[in-house]
């Protein structure tokens, strides 16, 4: 280059204007051409610097010329395709957003195999948390391969579990007794062609040392459910489930926190059960649902919270927080534990609406298909222990609440009716209440109200 422009001085032209000129031609055509072929050999870039140091507008057309020349085709498809993580051959299922009070949960089983079809949207595992069970959905139609997490693990929301191939065209001409090893040795064609191309080999590679480390948990997904015999006989030892720990501590907390104090009354059942008897058939016929017992005293308790806000009210630090708003929680028993869903708004709701709301409820705790948020808040709990036979309980408080309704089994016992010992089919009733915000008098006046508005339903038509 130097001798270039030591000719040019000779000759008359100055040395700056010439060194302008010289870098003005190298730079735009230094920058395509070298982008062009970044591997190119010291004999072609030897060339092309030749050509360039020319000056010359026909030599630039050359040196074009050459730049396309030299560009190999296989690495202009390379650069023309995306990333194998942007429309590879494979997609992850991850562990979806649990709720805003849930952190993790646990992996309780897998309802697919490998090598299983499945569609978009469809269930491949259940993950257990402390209070419902979510189902983890597949993102894409495909055939799974591989699982990547083991049954009893702990896994948090984004957490994969499996991937699945989107190749299912070339997958199902296996056949239904296609194996796993065969969908991986499909599917691993484009990881190769990408290496053999020599392209980013740090970004191709990444996801083929992801891929061997699922091959171990398999083997031991029967151990995390089978249970593992104590060293007495006729004994098993199972884990407790999320759900059920939960409810534990829950429980073992409200007892340490909360200055529990129980107040019983009876309640004289025939006119609500009367009522019940005589408007069944028209109540069904007019909307769908059968009237229960458990409306009624849905609506009492509406009544006595009424009544008595402070039973309503909640204690937070120091202050208390009184709700303007009545959301009855219901406890549940379900196989898999105590699920306990609100009924929201349940003082601006007619028998009818808290039929229908607790039907559609007890379903969803019943196969397991309820969410969080339909178990969130709540500001007064009712648990009806008489379904499965109690006579008498002190429940335990649903923590953040103040108090809990139990109610009871129905026994008919002699009563005094007017002077005269009369059967009466009769219920106890319990309210567990904390003594650090409720005293006895508030505790006692709410179970009156619940008593009169249920031995006298009529109460609640006039409001008195």
């Amino acid at each position: 280059m130097l001798g270039v422009i030591r000719r040019r001085v000779v000759s008359g032209a100055s040395s700056a204007s010439i060194l302008g000129q010289s870098l003005h031609s190298i730079r735009p055509i230094a920058s395509s051409e070298i982008l062009l072929q970044p591997r190119g050999g010291l004999g072609r870039v030897r060339n092309l610097s030749h050509l360039i140091f020319a000056g010359s507008s026909p030599c630039i057309k050359k040196t074009r010329n050459v730049g396309v020349v030299i560009q190999p085709e296989p690495i202009r498809q390379m650069w023309s395709r995306p990333f194998s993580s942007e429309t590879g051959d494979f997609i992850d299922a991850v562990v979806p957003h649990m709720g805003e009070s849930i952190t993790d949960g646990t992996l309780a089983k897998f309802l697919k195999n490998p090598g299983d079809r499945v569609e978009v949207d469809e269930p491949i595992a259940q993950i257990e948390t402390d209070k419902v069970t979510i189902d983890v959905a597949s993102p894409q139609s495909g055939v799974i391969q591989k699982f990547v997490a083991n049954e009893g693990d702990t896994v948090e929301p984004g957490t994969k579990i499996a991937v699945i191939s989107k190749s299912v065209d070339g997958v199902d001409h296996v056949g239904p007794s296609e194996k796993t090893s065969d969908i991986a040795a499909a599917q691993s064609s484009p990881p190769i062609e990408t290496v053999d191309k020599k392209k980013e080999p740090k970004v191709e590679t990444t996801p083929v040392t992801e891929k061997p480390k699922p091959h171990s948990p398999p083997p031991s997904k029967p151990s995390a459910r089978e249970p593992q015999l104590s060293p007495k006989e006729r004994e098993r030892r199972i884990p407790m489930t999320r759900l059920r720990k939960r409810v534990a501590t829950r429980l073992k907390d409200s007892q340490n926190t909360f200055a529990m104090l129980t107040t019983f009354n009876e309640v004289d059942m025939t006119n609500l059960m009367k009522l019940r008897s005589d408007y069944k058939d028209a109540f069904v016929e007019k909307h769908g649902v059968k009237l229960g017992l458990m409306s009624g005293f849905i609506k009492a308790a509406v009544s006595g919270l009424l009544n008595q806000p402070i039973i309503n009210a909640v204690i937070d630090g120091d202050d208390i927080i009184y709700r303007d708003y009545i959301d009855i929680s219901i406890a549940v028993g379900t196989p898999k534990g105590l699920v306990v869903p609100v009924i929201r708004n349940a003082d601006k709701m007619n028998f009818a609406e808290i039929e229908k709301e607790m039907n559609t409820l007890a379903k969803k705790a019943n196969n397991g298909s309820i969410s969080i948020d339909e178990m969130a808040g709540g500001s007064f709990t009712i648990s009806n222990g008489g379904v499965y036979g109690s006579l008498i309980s002190t429940p335990i408080i649903n923590p953040p609440q103040s108090a809990i309704l139990g109610m009871h089994s129905i026994v008919t016992r002699p009563m005094v009716v007017g002077g005269d010992i009369v059967p009466r089919p009769m219920m106890y009733v319990a309210l567990t209440y904390d003594h650090r915000l409720i005293d006895g008098r508030e505790a006692v006046f709410f179970l009156r109200r619940i008593k009169d508005v249920v031995e006298d339903p009529r109460r609640l038509l006039l409001d008195i």
